[in-house]
This record gives C-alpha cells, structure tokens and sequence, in this order.
C-alpha cells in the first residue's frame, strides 16, 4: 500500500518495450524499416521526464552502427535519424554518445536533411520534419559547438540550411531551420569565418527581397543574434575593406561596401560597430574609400531608420555632411546623388540638408549642380510641399540660368516637373501649394526671354510640364472618350494669374500665335513638297536651291543650326507624303485640338519608325510651328470664361490699360489684382482674345456665329469688346467673315454710335469691312458730323474715336464732310480750353483711366489727322494734305506739347500731346511720300528719347525700334536709340540702354553686310551731327564728357575691327563740309569730329586693332550736310583744332589709361536744362515690375499706337500702311535747304523751353508711375 501510495502521486518510469534486434544477418529492408518505425513511434511518444533511460541502452549502439547510417535505403535512414533525435531527447541534458558518435551522428542528420527533404510533397517529409523539430526545440544541436570539429560540421549546417531553404519549403520548416542556426551562433564560442561568410552571401544580391526564402532566413537570424554577431561583422567588414584596399581592388571593397547597405535596410542593428569604421574612411586620402563610404553612409540615411543613425552617431552625421565639400569634384557628386533619400526619410535634418544643398547649387563643377537640381526634380508632391522651403526652389530655378547646358536642363526639368505634380492642388486653390509653387511657369518664362539656348528649354518645359497637350485618349477606350478641350484652357487662363507683364510677353512668342503666314515653317514644307525627294521634272537645280535656302533659314530658328540643318535635309529627303500631310495639319491654324494631338502623335510615331535619329529636331520643329498653347479650339472657353466675369469691372477694365512698352497683367498677386477668381479668369480671356484678335484672327473662322450673339448681350461690356474686336479683326483678315444679317449690321452701327469709346472703336472698324461698307460708313458719318457740336463730352470722345478709323478704313465716307470734321477737331477740340478743375496740376503725367475728356478726345483727333494723311497716300493730293498735318505735329514738339506757346495746358496734358505728335510722326515717316517733309524735324523728334517724362521716353522707343526691327523707317533713325545711355535716372538706364542694345546686336547680327553697312555704320556722321545740334552742346568740359558717352555707346556696341577704320574716316569727313542750317551747327560738328577720331584710336588702342586707311568712298548725306566753298576753306578746318585744352587734357589722360569702355557704368550727366526728367517707375506691389523688352521680342510683338488697349501691340493702321510701304522710306537727297528757316526755328527753342524749369521742380516731387501707352 504504501508503494502504491508512493507511486500514484509520481508515475514510475516508462520503459522501452521494443525488444527487437536492429542489426544482425538475414534482415531484410523492409524489415529492418518496419522495425525501426515501430522504435519511432514508441520513442516519439515517451516523455523526457518520465522514461527509464537505462532501458534506451540496448537500442542506443545499434542505431549508430554502419549497417544502419550507411544504409542505402531512404525510409531507414530516415526512421533512423527520428529515432536518433528522440534519443538525444530524452537523454538530454547528458549526451548518451561520445564526441566522434556525436559528430557522425550530426553529420547523418543533415546529410537526410540536404538530400532527402525536397519539398512537402517528398517522400518520407513527415520524418524529415520530425528531425528538424526535434533539433529545434530540444537544441540538442548545440552539441556541435563542443564537438572538436565542431566549426567545420557548424559551416556544413549553415551552408546546408541555406541551400535547403531555397527549396521553398514550408513556413514552420524555415522557422526551425532558423531555430537551429540562432541556437548554433548563441552556443559557439567564437564563431568560424566560414559561416559569417556563408550569411553574408545571403545579402550580396542588391535586389533581394524578404520573398526569398534564402534572404528571409538571413535576415532572422541576424536580427536575432545581432548582439554576437556585430563584432564580427565589423572584423569581417575591416579585414575586407583594408586589405583589399591595400591591394588595391576596390571591386571587392565596392562589394563590401553595396553588403553594409544590404545589411542596413536589413538588419540595421549589426552595423552599430561598421559606422565608425565608414566615419573613418570618410577621412581618408583614397578617393576610391571617401567615394564608397560617401555613398554607403547615403544610402544607409536615407533608409527608414536613417535618424536613428543620425541620433547615435551625430560625429558620422557631421563628417558624412561635411563631404559636400570635398575636395574631389567625384565625391560631392556622389553625396549629392545620394541627397535624395535623406531629403524624403530625414525631415527632422531639413535645415541642414537644405542649407547644404543650397550651396551645391552653386558648386564648381556642373555635374554637382545638375545633380542637386535633378533632386528636386524627383521628389514626390508630399516632400516638395512640406519639406523644401520656396526660396530652395526659387533657387533651383535660378540654375535655369547657368553657364553650363546640363545644369540649364535638369533645373527646368525638375521645376517642370514640381509644377506638373502640384497644378492638381493648385486648380483646387489650396493656398499653400499656390504660394509653393505657382510661381514657376512665371520663373521658367522669365528665364525663357533672356538667350536661345534657353529659350529652347523654357518652350519644351512649358510644352511638357506646364501647359502640355492632353493625352490622346487610348486606341481601346470607349467611342465616348474625347479631348478635354475645357480643362486645357482653363489650365492657361489658371496658369496666367500667376504671370507678370515679361512672363506674358514670352509666353505669346511661344504661343506662334503672332507671326506673317505663311510662316518659314510652312514655306519649308512648301520646298519639301517640290522637291519631292530629289526627284524633280524642271528646275532642279533651282528648287535644290530654293530648298538649301528654306533649310538654312529654318534651322536658323531652331536650337544647334548646323544639326538642325542635316535633319531638316534627311527630312525633305524621306519624302513621306503622310508626314507632310500631317505636318501640314499640325500647322494648319484651322486644326482643332482633337485634330492637332492626333496629327502630332501619328507624325511622331511614323518619324521614329522611318529616321528615329531626327526626331528630337522635328519635335522643336512641330513645337514651333503648332498652336500648342491656344488654337481655334480655345475661343469658346474663353468666350464663356469671359462672359462669367462681373460686368463691374468691365468698363474700368477697358479704361485702364496698358503702357506701350509691356504686355497687360492682373496676374501677378498685389493690390491691383481684380476681385473673384472668375474675374480673373476673364481678364486672362479678355487679354488673350485681343492678342489672337491682333496677330491671328484667322482663327476665328469657325466663331463668328457665336460672336454674333455674344455682342447681343449689351448688359455686359467686357464681352461686347472682345467679340467686336474679334469680328472685326476676322472681317479686316478675310472680308467673306464680315456679317451679313441685317440685325447685327443694325446692331454694330448702334455700337459705332453710342458713348462707350471702345465699342464705338471696333464697330467702326468692323463696319468699314461690310459689304456696303461705303453707304453704311457715310450714314455714320453724317450722323456723327451733325452731333459734333452739341454731343455730352463722353460721346464725343468716342465719336472722334469713330472718326479716327473711318478716316483710314473708309476714307470716301470721310471725305465726305472732312472739312466740317477737321475744322470742328482743329478749332473745337484741339484749341480748346483745357478742362483742369479738380485735376493734379503738380503731375506731368496721368494713366488712361485718369485722363479727363477733353484730352482723350484732342490725342484722337490728333490720330484723326495722322490717318487722314495714311489714307491718301495714293493720292495726288497726298503731300497737301499731310504738309499741314506734319507742320502741326511738329508745333507740338516745338512747344512741347502745346499748339501755340500761350496755350496753358497742364504738363500732363502736355506730355500726352507730345507723345501722340512724336509716334504720330514716325508712322509718317513709313511712307516715302512723307519721310522727307518729316525728317525736317528730325531733332526734335530724336530728343524726344531725353523727354523730361519717363513714360514718354520710353514709350517712344518703345515704338522706334519696333518700326526699326521692321526696317519701316528710314535707317537715320537707328542712331536715336544711342541717346539712352545718358539718362540722369538708373533704373531708366537699365532699361533703356539694354533694350537699345539688344536691338543693335541682333540688328548687327541679323543684317547682310551692305544693309548693316547702310543702317549703323554711313549713320555715323548722322549722330555726330544730331550731336552738333543738341541742346545742351557746349564746348566747355562737361558737355565735352557728355558727348564722348554717346559716341563711347555707338562705337562699344558697332564699331568692330573690321568697320573701324570707316569710323574714323567718317569722322575725319565730317571736316570737309558745313552744316545745312548754320555756321554755329558747323563748328560744333566739327568739335565732335575731332572728338570721335580721339576716341575711336582710344578704343583701337585697348582692342589691340589697327587703324588703317579706309580705302574706299563714303557719300555723305547732303540732306543736313554742304560742301565746303573752297578748297582753301577745307584746308583751314582741317588744319584748325576745334577741341579746347581741357578736353585734350581729359582725352590723352583716357587714351593713358589700359581701358575696356563701360559706357554704361559712367557717371550719368546731369539732366539737359531747362527741363528735369522724371524718375522712372521702381517695382509695383504686385510684383509686376516693368522691363524694357528684347528686341528679338520686339521683332515678334511690334506695337499698336492706334489701340489704347493694349500698347505693345501691332496697330492695325501700321499694318494698312504696309501695304504703301514696300521698303523703308528715305529722304530725298536734295541740294536745296533754308539755312534761314532754320535759323528762325533754332532762336525759339530757348523761348520754347522757359516753363519747362517748373516742370522740373515739380517732376522731383511726384511718385514714379508706369510707362504709358501712346494713344
């Protein structure tokens, strides 16, 4: 009983019942495996706390025999191994088998395991999955780690295990296989190199992933040994590094090296002793180690777990930043290449990060800079926004502007792209993506107006990134799907309220909106087409060379010509019929949206296929010849978006337009900024729509209809405006467009006859283009000529503005009663009293919205006269017409701004007269029959560009280099723009002279020799003599400083190695003849003479030239120039010096000095007296500061004197006029001239000029206003 008792609270040890031999003669396979899985069965079922070990003894040595370990059947082995493991099992803690036992027996286990365990679906798994979880969680497996070969059984496990793996076994086989191997590396006691190696071959691939069973069983047991295993790491890591280093192969240190970031995104936790040791090659002179750790140490920070490395090594942080400034250009390449992720991952290190990069934007080496720009362009929306300030990104876009082309690319492509990303949140107007990043299109325009080579990426990122065409929809989406006609022009209008006056101005030149048609694009096309390949029936020679001829001036157009011009060859070349078809549709203004995406993708896609080599430059081809940013596709949307803006506005809308000298904007943010986003959306239509109408009314074809009832909705002004506007343009493009239906003929003549002037204006023009345009325009005019002496001030203006158009669009009509007209305008309006009560009398100046009536309507009835002269000039009464006109134009000038020298008209009155008689007169001097009786005022009107109101100056050359450009005048007036450089205020002279600049260098460049020969250089003797004549010339010192800046201007800027010797021998001519007007004019010619041959061998001198004889002939100009009576005469003046001693004095001390002439950085001379100029303008508050615009934009935006709205564009009179003006008009050459006339005229301009000394007291005091328009 009491055994019993002892026994029932504790079981008595189980014994082993299996009394079976396992080895001994005469047994067979199957029963020797039957045996052994019975020993299984029995032994797998036993407790390790309950069993009677001695009674596993008589098994223990027969299952280590040979006959049963080196059985050649499976299933033994296998029920051999299970029975082997539940042994050790229960055993356990003691081993029941000596070291060699052991070693064999460990050795068999795996040896199953590598050869027999294929997948779960292999035989005898079961057991085999037994085994492993035996040795997983008994850990009888550590026993190998006491074992005396126990390293090298240890690398066969690991080496086994990961061949294993790979097998794609079971999950819960893999977690024991990790099992075993973290227990083996926990045990060991130092672990063999072997097997380190062996883990580490697991992460050598760079694109391994946690779906690979080898590289997720690595990964386990790193992390789950990392405390043992980072000591060896870091030996594994140092003894690979600093030997191979030392010898030299750096492949294998590259190997090590691409292993840490491996491991880093891995198992983070065993490099904590491999970072000092990267810190350290951050110091060292191999450039090969500091690039390797440069970029590893990268990679590990902008890993996820980057700031915790950053926190516990802040030292490596430090040096790894500081490689920014590496000595090695290869280095900081590198560090910034890898900036991108520490950007993304590190936001806590903005500052740093940012601060550092912001230096590299500015690194010596440009592969640094386009890198660090490439950056940016690859961060996602999310970063961008909240991660990188404004000003880093602003900064990004100044490299738009670099030195080097790469940097230029890759910083427009990123901004681009920025832009690209964030127009979604923009379009919602979510104000922190507006201020972040709506800026851009305006920067990447800006940039895009400064050279060529910009202005090629500044198209292509507004054509890819900023305004792209839409996705054509795809072949297999529904019939349904279209063209988002819509969405596209809503993202331009969105896109303009963020743009300034010079980012417009660049965006219409890349529009192709403006511009003669056919285009040289098109004529290319044309040649192509005749060429037909080569193969040519007639005239093949001259077609050849009228296509070498198209080649050579198209690919003047384009980006690299020489390259330009060999694809441009291989084109016409192809001779596809189907690529000219369809390039021909793409520059088809006719073209829809729809239609233009799908002729561009078809030519692109065909292109590539025939010669893939020169799509690139067909692709600027097909950029610069489309309409890709408006076509005809976008006058509904900007019909409607203009119809929703608030009528409120609409009428100080068309009041308060423009200077001549730059492009509307309401764009830019500020004060000025209209109220509601649909207001601004209709003034972005509003100033679209009047640039089409001026440059491509052609466009409207399809429209007209719908501009017929528009203009029915009277209620809302804006809209009338811009549709009369645009049917009046399309009827004066093409006369079939004109209405024909009787209400809205009815409807426009009511227009022509009511108060509001702008309406009244188009009307005019559209109805002198009607089919009965003669009877209709003498009703009008009958009906206006009755009104004219009892209308309201209002309506008056606008009738004069009727009138005004009528005189050059219908001239019979206005013949008509054009002796009642011009003797009400001449005697009632421009006679008149000025109306001045509660007007600023200290102002020399007033915007168009701010003129009062009376001054509107005596500057249109100045424009009245000018286009009466224009009409007729096909007449045989042209000159008697125009001879009074002139002389009345002229008498403006004479008493700046008045008709006689007691008027007392306001100076701001004044400065408006003076400007419409100034550019009133150059549109006169277009026209042959004109330009001599004009150039009689030549002086006065070049001193206008030293007008004492800055508006008036530059708005006056403004309108002179854009006939200039056009060669509409004569060439005499190409010195004018040299007076610029003398302006007493900076900030105008860094407007002015830049604009004259650019006009000369391109004139310079773009002209055939002769032509530049008769336009710059023969003019030489005009500026000295327009210098002889200048009111503040005076022999005395300071004029003498004054003089030289103009002629230091001319030759800086013309004067060349070639043409210096014609300089000086012009100077030296101009000492063999007397002045036309008086002897007074002769000497102070000659003063300048002998000053401008003093100065021209200075500047030979400093440009190391030689001054040779000019060999050939000059003609000097006899229309201001005599010969000299004698012969005698001549020698005396040659002889004589006219210059003082001072100014010799002045000239040998600069001839001394080693000089580069900066004319533009000399002292400015003080302002001619009497008169005071006026400041110019600084920036608006809005941010729309005005700037003098290039000349090659000038050439694309010529301007409109004629339309108040807008003064940069081309008048519609300038383009009537072209027609008269085949070439550019010239004085006649004649002998004969009044010296006493002009005697007269000379003693008045001191009288002239008395009151001009208020003036300028009272120009010190007045705030700085914008540039005007000159009507």
């Amino acid at each position: 009983m009491v055994a019993q008792t002892r026994t029932a609270g504790q079981p008595s040890p189980k014994k082993l019942r299996f009394r079976d031999k396992l080895v001994g003669k005469g047994l067979t396979t199957d029963a020797l495996q039957k045996k052994l899985k019975q020993l299984h069965q029995e032994l797998a079922e036993m407790d390790q706390e309950h069993v009677d070990v001695p009674s596993l003894n008589a098994i223990r040595k027969d299952l280590i025999s040979t006959s049963i370990l080196l059985h050649k059947d499976r299933g033994v082995k296998a029920y051999a191994a299970c029975c082997l493991a539940d042994l050790l099992r229960l055993y356990a803690p003691d081993a029941p088998y000596n070291q060699n036992e052991l070693r064999d027996i460990f050795q068999f286990f795996f040896r199953q395991l590598s050869t027999g365990l294929k997948g779960a679906d292999s035989a005898y798994y079961n057991e085999y999955f037994h085994l492993l979880e035996s040795l997983s969680t008994v850990k009888s497996v550590v026993l190998v780690c006491d074992l005396p070969n126990g390293d090298e059984l240890m690398v066969d496990i690991f080496r086994d295990f990961f061949g294993l793996v790979r097998r794609d076994l079971p999950k819960k086989i893999e977690l024991f296989m990790a099992d075993i191997l973290i227990a083996l590396i926990d045990e060991c006691q130092s672990l063999p190199s072997e097997v380190l190696e062996t883990i580490m071959a697991q992460f050598t691939d760079k694109n391994a992933k946690m779906d690979q069973p080898s590289y997720r069983l690595a990964v386990q047991v790193c992390n789950a040994t990392a405390d043992k295993l980072q000591r060896h790491v870091c030996q594994y890591f140092t003894d690979v590094i600093v030997d191979r280093a030392r010898e030299e192969d750096f492949d294998e240190v590259k190997t090590a090296h691409d292993l840490i970031q491996q491991l880093n995104r891995a198992c983070p936790s065993l490099l904590h002793n491999v970072v000092p040791q990267l810190e350290e090659e951050l110091r060292v002179e191999q450039i090969q180690l500091r690039l390797m750790a440069t970029q590893t140490l990268g990679e590990m920070y902008a890993d996820k777990h980057g700031m915790e490395l950053v926190q516990k090594y802040p030292t490596t942080w430090t040096q790894w930043l500081g490689r920014k400034n590496d000595k090695n250009a290869t280095v900081r390449l590198t560090w910034a290449e890898t900036m991108k992720g520490v950007v993304v991952n590190l936001p806590e290190m903005r500052k740093e990060v940012e601060e550092a990069l912001a230096l590299k934007l500015f690194d010596p080496d440009e592969r640094v800079r386009a890198a660090v720009c490439k950056l940016y362009g690859q961060l996602d929306y999310e970063t961008a926004m909240h991660h990188v300030t404004v000003e880093q990104l602003k900064t990004v876009a100044g490299r738009g502007l670099d030195k080097k082309q790469s940097v230029r690319v890759e910083a427009f492509k990123a901004i681009g792209k920025l832009y690209s990303i964030a127009y979604p949140e923009i379009e919602n107007n979510d104000p922190g993506a507006i201020k972040q990043f709506a800026w851009i299109p305006s920067t990447v325009l800006h940039n895009g107006s400064i050279n060529a080579d910009v202005k090629s990426l500044a198209e292509e990122t507004i054509a890819e990134y900023i305004l792209p065409l839409p996705t054509p929809p795809a072949a297999s989406s529904s019939k349904g799907s279209e063209v988002d006609e819509v969405a596209w022009t809503d993202r331009l209008l969105l896109t303009m309220r963020h743009l300034d006056d010079v980012s417009v101005n660049t965006l219409y030149s890349f529009s192709n909106v403006k511009g003669h048609r056919p285009t040289i694009f098109e004529k290319f096309l044309a040649v192509c087409i005749e060429y037909n390949g080569g193969v040519i029936d007639e005239n093949e020679d001259a077609v050849t060379e009228k296509l070498n001829v198209a080649v050579k001036a198209t690919a003047a157009q384009l980006p690299e010509p020489a390259k330009a011009a060999e694809d441009l060859q291989t084109f016409a070349k192809l001779n596809e019929g189907r690529l000219y078809k369809l390039l021909k549709t793409c520059m088809d203004v006719q073209t829809d949206l729809k239609g233009l995406i799908k002729a561009r993708t078809e030519f692109l896609r065909r292109l590539e296929q025939s010669s893939s080599s020169i799509v690139g430059t067909m692709t600027i081809f097909l950029r610069r010849s489309s309409l890709h940013i408006v076509n005809q596709s976008s006058i509904p949307t900007f019909v409607k978006r203009v119809q929703k803006g608030s009528e409120s506005s609409s009428v100080a809308y068309s009041q308060t337009q423009p200077s001549a000298n730059q492009s509307f904007s309401v764009f830019a943010s500020g004060n000025s900024e209209p109220e509601g986003r649909a207001q601004q959306t209709a003034h972005a239509a509003q100033v679209w729509m009047t640039y089409i109408s001026k440059h491509c009314p052609a466009m409207y074809k399809a429209h007209i209809g719908e501009f017929s009832k528009a203009i029915a909705d009277e209620r809302n002004a804006r809209l009338v405006e811009v549709c009369l506007h645009a049917m009046a343009a399309a009827a004066m493009s093409d006369a079939k467009l004109a209405p024909s239906d009787k209400r809205t003929v009815e409807r426009v003549v009511r227009f022509a006859m009511e108060s509001n002037t702008r309406h009244a204006k188009f009307a005019a023009r559209l109805l002198a283009c009607l089919k009965n345009a003669e009877e209709v325009c003498e009703q009008v005019v009958e009906s206006i000529t009755d009104e004219l002496e009892d209308v309201e001030p209002e309506k008056l203006v606008a009738h004069i503005a009727v009138l005004a158009q009528l005189a050059l669009r219908a001239p019979d009509a206005f013949e008509q009663k054009s002796d009642v007209i011009m003797s009400f305008l001449v005697k009632q309006v421009l006679k008149s009293d000025p109306d001045d009560d509660g007007m600023e009398t200290d102002t020399d100046w007033l915007e168009d919205a701010a003129l009062p009536l009376d001054l509107r309507a005596k500057i249109l009835a100045l424009k009245v006269c000018r286009n009466r002269c224009l009409a007729h000039v096909e007449s045989e009464t042209a000159l008697d017409i125009a001879q009074p006109v002139i002389r009345m134009f002229s008498t403006v000038l004479q008493y700046e701004g008045s008709l006689s020298a007691d008027d007392a008209d306001s100076p701001w009155a004044r400065s408006r007269l003076r400007l419409q008689a100034t550019t009133s007169l150059l549109h006169l001097s277009t026209v042959k029959k004109y330009a001599l009786e004009v150039s009689k005022y030549f002086v006065p009107m070049a001193l206008i560009m030293q007008d004492p109101v800055y508006q008036v100056r530059m708005t006056f050359l403004d309108k002179l280099v854009s006939f200039l450009s056009r060669r509409r005048i004569h060439p005499m007036y190409n010195i004018v723009p040299f007076l610029c450089v003398h302006d007493p205020e900076h900030d105008v002279k860094i407007k002015a002279s830049p604009m004259a600049q650019a006009y000369v260098r391109f004139a310079l460049k773009a002209l055939p020799k002769a032509l530049r020969l008769e336009t710059f250089e023969h003019n030489f003797i005009r500026l000295l003599h327009l210098l002889a004549h200048h009111p503040d010339f005076k022999v005395d010192a300071e004029s003498i400083h004054d003089m030289a800046g103009y002629i230091q201007f001319f030759l800086q800027e013309v004067a060349s190695s070639d043409n210096i010797a014609l300089l000086y021998h012009i100077a030296q001519k101009a000492k063999t003849v007397r002045d036309a007007e008086s002897h007074v004019y002769s000497e102070n010619l000659y003063v300048c003479a002998e000053l401008a041959q003093h100065l021209i061998k200075a500047h030979a001198k400093a440009k190391s030239w030689n001054l040779e004889t000019w060999p050939g002939k000059v003609r000097l100009p006899p229309d201001i120039l005599r010969p000299l009576p004698s012969a005698e005469a001549t020698n005396k003046i040659l002889k004589t010096v006219y210059l003082s001693e001072e100014a010799l004095t002045w000239l040998a001390e600069k001839a001394k000095q080693p000089q580069e002439e900066k004319v533009l950085s000399k002292k400015p001379r003080a302002p001619r007296q009497p008169t005071a100029k006026r400041k110019a303008p600084g920036p608006k508050a809005n941010g729309s500061a005005k700037r003098a615009r290039t000349v090659k934009k000038r050439k694309e935006e010529a301007s409109d004197d004629d339309d108040e709205q807008s003064g940069s564009e081309m008048d519609e009179d300038d383009k009537e006029n072209e027609r008269a003006v085949s070439s550019p008009a010239k004085p006649e050459e004649s002998e004969s001239s009044s010296e006493e006339e002009v005697e007269g005229e000379k003693k008045e301009k001191p009288a002239t000029r008395a009151r001009a000394k208020k003036q300028a007291a009272r120009a010190a005091k007045r705030h700085t206003q914008p540039a005007p328009s000159d009507g």
